[in-house]
C-alpha cells in the first residue's frame, strides 16, 4: 500500500484562528487517535504509507486558504476539507444523518424521520466527498471511508473507478432487516448498493455482520458464502474487526503526575464511600435516563448503602440542534434532581451531576479513582468507554457493569453485564459489584485487560488493512481466470483448429437461465439451432450433461445429434443410441428419504420434490429468500444425519438440494465418454457444485468454465449464462 486516504464526515482537526495564525489542533474522536496511534507505530518501524484525510469542513474556506498560505509545521495527516452549503449539510448531517439512519440503526424507530429533502441532501454530499476524491485518486491508492453519514460513497467511487481498493467501516450497530426494511424502499436499495461498492465491509460484531448479510440477500438479491458476497463477478467480503484502544496510554496514565493528583482529591472528596462513575456523550441511546433509575432502584433495595456510595455522572453535550436531545437532556436533569432531593441527607447527594466535556487527565483521574464504572446504553456499536475504564485499572481491581446491548459486551464477559431497562438487574449489579472481593475484581480485570491489550487499536487497523489486502488479492486471481474478449478468441481459435472436439454442457444456469419450475427452462429456438449447427460437423461431439431425468432430456434433444447425461450420470444416451442406465440400483432408499423432503416442504411454501429415476430433489427456488435459506440448511443437517451408510450422496446445489446414489457423478459420466475417443480440444462449461465433479475428472489440457463467480477448479469463470450463449455462437461461426 503506498497511499492510504481516509474519509470521515469529521476531519482529524479542527482549524482555529487567533491573533492572526491560524493553526490546527487534533479533535478528541476515537477514530482520529486510532488511526494517529497506527501511524505513529508505522513510523517508528520505518514505514513510509502517505496519508491523506479528507472530511467535511466545519470551518470557513476563508481560514482554510488563510492556513495554506502560510508556513507551517507538518502534520500526521494531510487533509483536503469539503466545503459544504450550510443548509444543505444542516439537512445532511441534522436531518438523514441524526434523525433518520442513527435512530433506525439503534433500533429507535419511533424516533425515525421520514423526509425526502434530507436524503437528497445526504445524496449530494456524499456526491461532494465522491468529487473531491475523484479528483486525486490515483492506481495502487487505499481508500478507506468511516461510518454511517457516508454509506452511499463506496458505490459511487466504485462506479467511476472500478478497480480501485476500497474498504468501509461502520462504527455503530447494522440493526436487523426487520428494522432497516422500515427505509424508504429507494433509500435502502441505494444505502445497501452504496455499500457494496466496498470491497472489504467492517463490523464490531459478529450479530452486526449477520444482519448485514441477510440485508443484503432481501434487499439486493446477493446470496453469501463465508462471509463474500460475489457482486458483478467481484467478490466482497464482510467481517467483524471490534475496535480497540490505544491500551497503553490509558494503562501508564495512573503515572502522570496530573492524574494523580485529581484522582488523590476525588479520593479524598469522597472518602469512606465507593465511587460509581459515568460517562456519557449526550444521546437517547445511551440509556442515561434508566440508568439513574437504576441507581435508585439500587438505593430503595439496598438502603445500608445510603451515605456509602456516590454516582458520579457526567453527560457530555452533544448534537442539541436536534429536539430529540434537549428533549432528553431536560429529562435527565430533572430525575438526577429528583433522585437526589428525595434521598439527600444535610451531609450526603447521592448524584454528583456533570454537563460538560472532561479533559484526558481528569477523565482518567475518574476511571481510577471509581470503585465501578455503570455504562449501560440501550444499544451501542461497541462503547470504548468500557474499554477505556478497564485499561485505566493500573491497580488492577475495579468492577465493570456493562449493558449486554453495547457491542463491547461481546469482547467482556468477565464484566457484570445488565439488562438497561431492567432497574431490578441494574440495582442487583450494583450491589454485587460494590461487595465484590477484591481477589475476584483483580481475577476479572487481569482477563479484561489481557483482551484489551492484545488487540488495540493498532491491531485493528493492521487487522482490517490486512483483510482488505487480502481480498484485492483474491479478486485479483479471480480476474486472472475471467472469459475475457482474449480468452474467448484463444478457445476459439485452438477450438477451429482441432481436428476432433468435445462440447461437455450443463444444461440448467449454462445453456439456460434458471426458471421458477424446471419444466419452464425448456431449450428456445434459437438454443436448439445453436446446437444443431455445432452438432452438425462430424468432428465435433457435443454432450449435454445434466441433473434432469432421461424422459425430459430426450423430449427436448432427440431430434439433435448429441450425447446426453441425464441425473448427473446415472443414465447416458450417446448421440443416435439408446439409453442405458448402468447397474440396477436398489431404490428402497426413496421411502425412507422422501418424507423428510416433504415435511422440509410443507414448512416452506413455495418448495416443491423432484423424483426421477435416481434422485430425489428437494427445490426452493421459490421460496422466500430468508426461508429458503434456512430450511435448506436444516434439511442439510437432518439429511446426513439420516444418510449415514455411505451409500447416498447429498448435493447442495443452486436453490436445490438432491438426493442420490453414492458414485454417480458428471465426473465418471466425463471421464468414460472421453474414454472412448482421444480428443484434440475439450471444453467443459457448468454452473453448480455438481459439475466440479466433472471439471476435477478433466485433464489440465481440457478448458473448463464456471458460470458466475465464486471458488471452482475450472479453469475459466464466465459471468452469465448469456456469456456462455455467445461463447458457444464464436465456436459455431
Amino acid at each position: 500500500m503506498k497511499r492510504l486516504i481516509v474519509v470521515s464526515n469529521r476531519l482529524p482537526y479542527q482549524v482555529q484562528e487567533s491573533e492572526g495564525k491560524v493553526t490546527l489542533r487534533q479533535s478528541d474522536g476515537g477514530l482520529v487517535t486510532a488511526l494517529k496511534s497506527f501511524f505513529e507505530e508505522e513510523a517508528r518501524k520505518g514505514g513510509t504509507i502517505e496519508k491523506r484525510w479528507v472530511g467535511a469542513a466545519d470551518f470557513p474556506e476563508k481560514r482554510w486558504k488563510k492556513f495554506k498560505a502560510q508556513e507551517n509545521a507538518e502534520q500526521t495527516f494531510e487533509i483536503d476539507p469539503i466545503f459544504i452549503e450550510k443548509k444543505t449539510y444542516s439537512k445532511f448531517y441534522n436531518g438523514f444523518c441524526n434523525a433518520t439512519l442513527w435512530p433506525l440503526f439503534h433500533y429507535f424507530p419511533s424516533y425515525v424521520e421520514y423526509d425526502e429533502e434530507t436524503f437528497q441532501a445526504y445524496e449530494a454530499v456524499n456526491h461532494a466527498f465522491a468529487d473531491m476524491l475523484l479528483s486525486f485518486l490515483k492506481p495502487g491508492d487505499t481508500l478507506w471511508i468511516h461510518d454511517y453519514q457516508l454509506l452511499l460513497l463506496p458505490g459511487m467511487i466504485r462506479q467511476k473507478l472500478p478497480d480501485i481498493s476500497i474498504g468501509f467501516f461502520l462504527h455503530i450497530p447494522f440493526p436487523s432487516y426487520e428494522i432497516f426494511r422500515m427505509l424508504h424502499r429507494t433509500w435502502k436499495e441505494k444505502i445497501i448498493r452504496g455499500m457494496l461498492g466496498a470491497d472489504l465491509l467492517g463490523f464490531h460484531t459478529h450479530e452486526y455482520v449477520q444482519h448485514f448479510l441477510k440485508t443484503v440477500r432481501m434487499v439486493a438479491g446477493y446470496d453469501h458464502q463465508f462471509r463474500s458476497i460475489i457482486v458483478d463477478n467481484r467478490i466482497i467480503k464482510a467481517d467483524l474487526f471490534p475496535l480497540g484502544i490505544d491500551y497503553a496510554k490509558f494503562h501508564d496514565a495512573a503515572n502522570v503526575p496530573a492524574v494523580i493528583e485529581q484522582r488523590e482529591t476525588i479520593r479524598k472528596n469522597f472518602q469512606d464511600k465507593k465511587i460509581i462513575f459515568s460517562v456519557d456523550r449526550l444521546d437517547y441511546t445511551k440509556g442515561v435516563t434508566h440508568r439513574l433509575l437504576g441507581f435508585e432502584k439500587f438505593l430503595e433495595a439496598y438502603p445500608d448503602w445510603k451515605e456509602r456510595v456516590v454516582f458520579v455522572l457526567v453527560v457530555v453535550p452533544s448534537r442539541q440542534i436536534i429536539s430529540k436531545y434537549n428533549e432528553r437532556l431536560k429529562l435527565i436533569e430533572e430525575q438526577v434532581g429528583s433522585i437526589n432531593g428525595k434521598h439527600s441527607t444535610l451531609s450526603w447527594q447521592p448524584i454528583i451531576y456533570r454537563y460538560s466535556n472532561l479533559a484526558f487527565d481528569e477523565l482518567c483521574a475518574l476511571y481510577e479513582a471509581a470503585d465501578a464504572a455503570l455504562i449501560t446504553p440501550l444499544r451501542d456499536g461497541m462503547n470504548l468507554v468500557a474499554k477505556e475504564y478497564a485499561a485505566s485499572r493500573a491497580q488492577e481491581d475495579g468492577v465493570l457493569i456493562l449493558s449486554e446491548l453495547a457491542g463491547a459486551a461481546n469482547e467482556m464477559g468477565e464484566a457484570i453485564l445488565v439488562n438497561p431497562v431492567d432497574t431490578a438487574d441494574m440495582a442487583n449489579a450494583i450491589s454485587t459489584a460494590l461487595t465484590m472481593p477484591v481477589q475476584e475484581q483483580r481475577h476479572n480485570m487481569k482477563l479484561l485487560q489481557k483482551r484489551l491489550k492484545d488487540y488495540t487499536v493498532i491491531h485493528w487497523v493492521n487487522d482490517f488493512l490486512k483483510q482488505l489486502e487480502e481480498v484485492r488479492s483474491q479478486q485479483s486471481e479471480q480476474e486472472t481466470k475471467a472469459v475475457t474478449a482474449n480468452v474467448v478468441k484463444h478457445i476459439a481459435d485452438d477450438f477451429h483448429h482441432a481436428g476432433t472436439r468435445h462440447l461437455l454442457l450443463d444444461y440448467d444456469g449454462t445453456l439456460v437461465p434458471f426458471a421458477r419450475h424446471p419444466w419452464q427452462a425448456r431449450p428456445d429456438e434459437n438454443l436448439l439451432k445453436l446446437l444443431g449447427e455445432l452438432s452438425a460437423n462430424t468432428q465435433t461431439d457435443i454432450t449435454i450433461i445434466s441433473g434432469r431425468d432421461s424422459s425430459t432430456l430426450e423430449e427436448w434433444f432427440s431430434n439433435l445429434s448429441l450425447n446426453l447425461v441425464a441425473e448427473h450420470g446415472a443414465s447416458i444416451r450417446l448421440k443416435n443410441g439408446a439409453w442405458t442406465h448402468g447397474e440396477a440400483i436398489d431404490q428402497t432408499w426413496k421411502p425412507l428419504i422422501r418424507p423428510t423432503l416433504e415435511l422440509f416442504a410443507q414448512r416452506s411454501p413455495g418448495a416443491f420434490i423432484e423424483e426421477k429415476n435416481h434422485t430425489l430433489a428437494w427445490h426452493y427456488r421459490n421460496v422466500d429468500a430468508e426461508l429458503g435459506f434456512v430450511r435448506s440448511r436444516e434439511l442439510l443437517d437432518n439429511l446426513f444425519h439420516l444418510v449415514r451408510n455411505g451409500q447416498l450422496q447429498i448435493i447442495d446445489g443452486n436453490k436445490v438440494i438432491e438426493v442420490r446414489v453414492a458414485g454417480v457423478d458428471k465426473g465418471n459420466a466425463a471421464r468414460r465418454l472421453l474414454d472412448e475417443h482421444a480428443y484434440d480440444f475439450v471444453l467443459a462449461i457448468g454452473d453448480d457444485k455438481t459439475d466440479e465433479d466433472m471439471f476435477r475428472a478433466l485433464t489440465e489440457k481440457a478448458v473448463t468454465i464456471k458460470v458466475g463467480a465464486g471458488h471452482t477448479l475450472a479453469h475459466y469463470n464466465i459471468p452469465s449464462q448469456q456469456g456462455v450463449i455467445q461463447l458457444l455462437n464464436k465456436l459455431a461461426d
